[in-house]
């Protein structure tokens, strides 16, 4: 396992160097100029004064240099963590990460924390009631659930719930009320998580419904097996058959889906940040992208490769331990 582990280590090398390969030749390859973009239209310089000032920028941004240059300088950078700076921003990308990247993670880490806590007995508990009324109508609910798209749900939340015209009980956008950094530490957590609750419910319903219909098709297939009868046949509870042999044979598909869950979720949040206006990286990479902040672009894209790949070694390593049966010798 030691030495799957180390080759699995070196492999993400190549591997991540592809992916920002990737996204560095598409992000170049997109039409529009950062540089351009933010002068706008003419001002109140002629044709050759726009010109000369845009050539001034792009030397001191490097962005005058070859592209396979422009890579290799950047590579240079990043390995040594420095993700160069922001052309918008003007401060360096490191620094904005650094700040945006605790909310993505704390929004996200609670979103996944609740998506398993229902998903798993929820799941158990419709496989146990199969074709019963509970399992069909959890089913259809469900199903309806998965369907829903997090752009429009934001919306009706909002309206339903932050307009005076309804109930108007959660604050529409941000992370905090304006007199937060006032309020002692309970109160401010308290409201720190009220802004948090919307945003969660828009990146826990799908998650949740999705992962419940695939813990209970894996529980179905186990409680139909021979070796469930067999339990039965020398008489174990109810309890111990379902939790203790099914559930612990069904639990490989979870894994899978956890090994690439929280990575997607964090990729998802780019819509929920916009939506309620969080100050995350989703957001960040948004305005990246909309303003061409290469920088910013390349680093977010990074930052997400690595994170997969992360949760697909722990979830090979997951595998392991859930079931003993599982090697990896002599497997790249």
């Amino acid at each position: 396992m030691t030495t799957y582990i180390i080759r699995r280590i070196l492999l993400m090398i190549p591997t991540l160097l592809g992916i920002t390969l990737m996204v560095f030749a598409i992000s170049r390859a997109a039409p529009g100029d950062p540089l351009s973009l933010r002068m706008g239209p003419g001002g109140q310089l002629d044709a050759s004064q726009t010109f000369a000032v845009l050539e001034t920028q792009r030397k001191l941004h490097g962005l005058d240099k070859p592209l396979y240059v422009q890579y290799g300088i950047w590579l240079k950078n990043t390995a040594q963590l420095n993700f160069g700076n922001s052309i918008k921003h003007h401060r360096p990308v490191i620094d904005l990460i650094k700040e945006r990247l605790p909310i993505t993670l704390s929004l996200n880490i609670i979103a996944f924390v609740i998506i398993y806590s229902i998903s798993l007995p929820l799941g158990v508990l419709t496989a146990v009631n199969h074709k019963k009324f509970f399992d069909r109508a959890s089913s259809v609910i469900l199903f309806m659930l998965w369907a829903l798209p997090s752009m429009w749900v934001g919306q009706m939340l909002i309206g339903y719930f932050c307009g005076p015209t309804f109930l108007n009980w959660f604050p529409p956008a941000g992370l905090s009320s304006n007199q937060a950094d006032m309020m002692p530490f309970f109160p401010w957590l308290f409201d720190r998580l009220w802004h948090l609750v919307l945003p969660v419910i828009c990146l826990t319903y799908a998650g949740f419904a999705y992962l419940t219909k695939q813990v209970r098709a894996g529980m179905l297939d186990n409680l139909r097996a021979d070796y469930v009868r067999t339990a039965r046949a020398k008489g174990l509870s109810n309890t111990v058959v379902v939790f203790r042999h099914a559930f612990r044979n069904s639990i490989i598909p979870v894994i899978t889906i956890m090994a690439t869950l929280l990575p997607a979720m964090l990729g998802g949040s780019v819509i929920i940040e916009r939506i309620f206006s969080v100050p995350g990286m989703g957001l960040l990479a948004f305005e990246a992208v909309t303003t061409r902040d290469y920088n910013i672009v390349m680093a977010v894209a990074t930052i997400g490769g690595l994170m997969n790949l992360i949760g697909l070694l722990f979830g090979d390593i997951a595998y392991a331990i859930a079931d003993p049966r599982i090697t990896f010798e002599g497997k790249i």
